[in-house]
């Protein structure tokens, strides 16, 4: 069985810093993540007009939201800069694109995948784009309903474009009962397609439950410290927490096993002292 995809979601968590991005790189790295991925956007388009001019308090003073938004993006050259540190840190990077210039940037790079987040999910051109691209796209699910999920499918097969969707619910950070982890078996059934998982939560128990309920990636917030600011921290892992996470991946991953019974070698011992049977290796 093909090893469980681990995301690092850096997102926005570096809040425009690439001495915080290349630290969070190589903290995903040093964790155990496969891969990590930014978000980017351009606020100039991504930003709904009637959210633009609302005022925002953030560190680096009062700002209208757009003015925050654009503080928090990495300028393009800095991803120049990503793509390098990645590379020499043997650890895969891609992004969620929010609009079609910021997909095209992307696209340059020879990263291996792309993401569609849950926000973009109706968007049918840029999802055209994407699935034009012929590059492995995870495809996030929140704020979805099935006819959503089922269109977008429908353009990935139409493009003959490998795509893993992604059960996810959209709140930060989200409560125990909107997880809804069995919806991993639900898309799963109902599309035919490998499913993974995305989570909010605080913690990772219901992450490990995704993984043994045949998640086949995952993908979770980073970030270095709780106190950090931004709108994802409350929702993201600390480095420790994300290394104790994919450990637990791991070790599920051993655990699943098979749905063949059977007795095992090291249960002999006990089939011959509690069952009293002699020759116990016949019974195997």
């Amino acid at each position: 069985m093909p090893k469980i995809f681990i995301i690092a979601e850096i997102g926005i968590n570096h809040n425009g810093s690439l001495i915080k991005a290349k630290k969070l790189i190589k903290a995903a790295k040093e964790a155990g993540a496969d891969a990590v991925k930014f978000q980017k956007r351009n606020p100039d388009q991504s930003v709904p007009d009637d959210m633009k001019n609302i005022p925002k308090n953030t560190p680096w003073g009062k700002m209208s939201y757009l003015d925050y938004k654009k503080r928090i993006e990495l300028p393009d050259k800095d991803y120049i800069e990503i793509d390098r540190f990645c590379h020499a840190l043997s650890i895969s990077w891609f992004a969620s694109t929010w609009d079609e210039p910021s997909f095209e940037f992307i696209n340059s790079f020879d990263s291996p995948f792309h993401k569609i987040p849950s926000a973009m999910l109706i968007n049918i051109p840029l999802i055209k784009r994407i699935a034009e691209a012929k590059k492995k796209t995870f495809i996030s699910t929140g704020m979805s309903k099935m006819e959503d999920i089922r269109r977008v499918v429908h353009i990935f097969r139409s493009k003959k474009t490998d795509f893993v969707l992604m059960h996810t619910t959209s709140s930060y950070p989200t409560n125990v009962y909107e997880i809804n982890l069995k919806m991993i078996s639900r898309l799963a059934k109902e599309f035919n397609v490998p499913v993974g998982y995305s989570g909010h939560e605080k913690g990772f128990i219901a992450t490990i439950g995704a993984a043994a309920l045949g998640a086949v990636a995952i993908e979770r917030h980073l970030c270095l410290t709780k106190d950090s600011w931004g709108s994802d921290i409350s929702s993201s892992l600390t480095p420790e927490e994300f290394k104790e996470m994919v450990k637990a991946i791991r070790y599920i991953e051993k655990a699943k096993g098979t749905d063949k019974k059977r007795i095992f070698p090291f249960e002999i011992p006990a089939l011959i002292k509690l069952r009293g049977i002699k020759d116990a290796k016949n019974s195997i």
